[in-house]
C-alpha cells in the first residue's frame, strides 16, 4: 500500500546561500591545500619519505576514487533497470560521481613522478634479470601504464558528466525524452565502467606486485567501491536530513533500501574475496600463493604482523557488519545506519592500506604521511562535493518517477 506523494518545500531541495552546507566547499578546500602542502613537505624530506608519500597517496586517491566510481555505478545501474526507488537519492549520486576529474588530477603525481617507487617493473635493472616481468613487459611499461590511466579517466569523466548533465537539463525542460535516453545508453556505460574499473584495478593494485595474478581481483576491486559508495550515499544523505534538507523526501523506506544494498555488497564482497583467497590456497603456485603469505605471516622477526591487519579485515569487513547490518530495524534506525556506514567506510579504507602497504612495509607500519594523505585528499575531495551538492537542486526535481519515488514503500 502506498502512502502517496506529500507536500514538499522548495528550501528543502536546495542548499541554502549562508548556510553550513554552503560554507562546505570553501572550508574543505582550505583543509585539503593546507594537508596536500604538509604532505609534499613532508615527501621532501628523505627518500624515504618519497617513497611513502606516493604510497600514502595513492591510497588516499584510491580510497576517494571509489566512492566517486561507486556512485557513477549506482546511476548508471537506476537507469538500466529503469528503477523508480532511488530517483530521490540519484542526484546525491551523480554529484559525488562528478569528483572523478579531480581525482584524475590528484592522481597525476602518481603516474608522473612516482611510479619508479611504487610500482617495481619500471626498474630496468629488475626487469633485465626476470623473465617473468619480460613477459608482461607489453603491458607494464609507463607509457602503456599512463596512455592508459587517462583513458579510464576520460570514460568515467564522460560518463559522469553525461548523467549529471542530462539529469539537470531535465530539472529545466522536464522533457521525458532525457530519461528514455538515459536509460537506452545505460547498458553501454555499464559494459564500458565493467571494463575500465578492471583493468584500472589490475594497473593501479595488482601490479604493485608484479609477480602476483588473480582474475577476480577487477571483481574484488568492483565491490569495495559500491560497499564504500553506498555507505557514503548514506552518510551523506543522513547528514543533510538532519541539517533540515529532504524532509518529506528521504524517508526511512529510501534508507531501508540503501542499508540492504549496503548489507547485500557486503556481503559481495566477502563472498569475492574469500573465493579468491581459497582458489589461490588450493591451487597453491608460488607467484599467486606470496601475495597472501606476505600479509598472513610477516616477516620471521615478526610473524604476527600483517596477520592482524587481514584478521581485522575479515572480522571488520564482514562478520561484524553482517551480524550488524542484517536485522531490518537497524536498517530502518537512522542512528544505527549512521554509524554502520561510517564504519564501512573505515573498513573499506582499511583495505585499501591493507592492499597498497605491504608493498612498502614488510611490517605493519603507520606514518603521519597516511594521515596527512588522507586529510589533504579528503579535503578538496569534499570541497568538490560540497560545490557540486550547491549548484542546483538536490534531486531531480521533474523526472518522470519522482512521484513514484516519493511514494515509495518497502512491502
Amino acid at each position: 500500500m502506498s502512502h502517496g506523494p506529500r507536500i514538499v518545500h522548495l528550501d528543502q531541495l536546495v542548499i541554502r546561500p549562508g548556510s553550513g552546507w554552503a560554507r562546505l566547499p570553501l572550508i574543505a578546500a582550505a583543509v585539503g591545500v593546507v594537508f596536500t602542502v604538509v604532505s609534499v613537505v613532508l615527501a621532501m624530506g628523505s627518500e624515504e619519505n618519497a617513497k611513502q608519500f606516493f604510497h600514502s597517496w595513492l591510497v588516499a586517491v584510491i580510497f576517494f576514487l571509489g566512492i566517486g566510481l561507486g556512485c557513477l555505478f549506482f546511476v548508471l545501474i537506476q537507469h538500466a533497470a529503469k528503477a523508480g526507488w532511488g530517483v530521490v537519492v540519484r542526484r546525491l549520486a551523480e554529484n559525488l560521481a562528478c569528483t572523478v576529474p579531480l581525482l584524475a588530477v590528484l592522481f597525476v603525481p602518481v603516474a608522473a613522478l612516482g611510479m619508479y617507487d611504487l610500482f617495481h617493473w619500471t626498474h630496468a635493472d629488475a626487469v633485465a634479470h626476470d623473465r617473468l616481468l619480460q613477459g608482461k613487459q607489453p603491458w607494464l611499461n609507463e607509457s602503456g601504464f599512463r596512455i592508459r590511466a587517462a583513458v579510464y579517466f576520460a570514460v568515467w569523466t564522460a560518463l559522469a558528466l553525461f548523467f549529471r548533465n542530462a539529469s539537470r537539463r531535465q530539472d529545466e525542460s522536464g522533457d521525458e525524452a532525457l530519461s528514455h535516453r538515459m536509460a537506452r545508453f545505460s547498458p553501454v556505460a555499464v559494459a564500458l565502467f565493467a571494463v575500465t574499473l578492471t583493468f584500472a584495478g589490475f594497473d593501479w593494485l595488482m601490479s604493485l606486485e608484479p609477480h602476483w595474478y588473480s582474475t577476480m581481483f577487477g571483481v574484488y576491486f568492483f565491490a569495495g567501491t559500491i560497499v564504500s559508495a553506498l555507505a557514503a550515499l548514506i552518510v551523506l544523505t543522513l547528514l543533510l536530513e538532519s541539517a533540515g534538507y529532504f524532509r518529506g523526501v528521504i524517508t526511512g523506506e529510501h534508507l531501508h533500501d540503501l542499508g540492504k544494498l549496503l548489507f547485500a555488497f557486503t556481503v559481495f564482497w566477502a563472498y569475492i574475496a574469500f573465493s579468491q583467497f581459497f582458489l589461490i590456497w588450493y591451487a597453491n603456485i608460488p607467484e599467486e600463493t606470496n601475495w597472501f603469505l606476505s600479509r598472513l605471516h610477516g616477516t620471521p622477526e615478526n610473524p604476527a604482523s600483517w596477520r592482524a591487519a587481514t584478521m581485522l579485515l575479515a572480522i571488520g569487513h564482514f562478520a561484524i557488519p553482517f551480524f550488524f547490518l542484517m536485522p531490518r530495524t537497524i536498517k530502518r534506525n537512522r542512528r544505527l545506519l549512521m554509524v554502520g556506514a561510517l564504519w564501512m567506510l573505515a573498513m573499506h579504507l582499511w583495505d585499501v592500506f591493507w592492499l597498497v602497504m605491504p608493498n612498502l612495509h614488510r611490517e605493519m607500519t603507520f606514518s603521519l604521511l597516511d594521515v596527512t594523505s588522507l586529510l589533504g585528499v579528503g579535503g578538496l575531495f569534499a570541497a568538490t562535493a560540497g560545490r557540486l551538492l550547491s549548484r542546483g537542486s538536490l534531486v531531480p526535481s521533474r523526472d518522470p518517477r519522482l512521484v513514484e519515488s516519493l511514494a515509495f514503500e518497502n512491502i
